[in-house]
């Protein structure tokens, strides 16, 4: 069975890490399948959300040992090309157009941590820890830090990047890693529930908006004004908004809402 298992129900897709034997952890072959995932999945026709999630009790892990084993061996190049390689799929998942939600249970450690952060939304049970151990191997968070920074802000991930220390599912839903944190039987129906919400809104409007929380995150001067009067005037001309603020003044569901 591949490493990596994607399924379509609908408007929904889930992408699956399958390496329960090694608590879904990442290496070469992991990675590679994400991005091949996330790839494929970037224009399949009426897509409108994925769920990412980990197989057995453990979310991911971070990095496969033997992975780890085999790039103590390899020249400084071959370890720049290796981590461009997760650096590029994690950009992946990031920009994906579609809202990502990941399903976390049981651990997410280094690499495992960032997946989440790439994440839209992460929802995870209240017993699920989360670590960037990274530094008790004498390395750092290095490809993961744009979106865990994005996330958490500098000064927690400074503490946390330094001190390799542990932190519960609470923690983490309060320093913004995490959307929500439920008991481990109502993870499932989280996620479901949370699917159901992102299914009433426009699939174009929320494209725009990651774009959105993106470029004025980048860029909140003056100057990107000009950049948020194009986008809504594109949305209100275009026809998903048109229909949009009709069926509202209609007092119906918009033709594009899953219900």
């Amino acid at each position: 069975m591949s490493a990596v298992q994607v399924s379509r129900d609908g408007p929904v897709a889930t992408v699956t890490l399958c390496r329960p034997e090694v608590r879904n952890a990442f290496n070469e072959e992991v990675i590679a399948l994400l991005a091949q995932a996330f790839m494929a999945l970037r224009d399949q026709e009426g897509l409108r959300v994925v769920v990412l999630q980990g197989e057995g009790p453990t979310f991911c892990a971070g990095a496969d040992l033997e992975w780890m084993r085999r790039a103590a061996s390899w020249s400084e190049e071959e370890n720049r090309r290796d981590a461009l390689a997760l650096a590029s799929m994690l950009r992946l998942v990031a920009t994906f157009p579609r809202p990502v939600v990941a399903r976390v249970q049981g651990g997410a450690y280094g690499g495992g941590v960032g997946l989440i952060a790439a994440a839209d939304l992460a929802i995870a049970a209240e017993d699920a820890q989360f670590a960037f151990t990274e530094v008790r191997l004498g390395l750092a968070p290095a490809t993961i830090s744009p979106y865990v920074i994005e996330k958490i802000g500098p000064a927690w991930a400074r503490r946390l990047f330094l001190t390799g220390e542990p932190i519960s599912a609470r923690r983490a839903y309060e320093l913004g890693l995490l959307y929500r944190i439920v008991p481990p039987a109502e993870l499932d129906a989280a996620v479901a529930e949370t699917v159901r919400a992102i299914l009433q809104g426009g699939p174009q409007a929320q494209a725009a908006c990651k774009e959105l929380v993106a470029r004025v995150a980048a860029d909140p001067s003056p100057q990107v004004d000009e950049y948020t009067s194009r986008l809504i005037a594109q949305l209100r001309a275009g026809e998903e908004g048109k229909e949009g603020v009709q069926a509202f003044l209609e007092k119906r569901a918009p033709r594009w809402r899953h219900v």
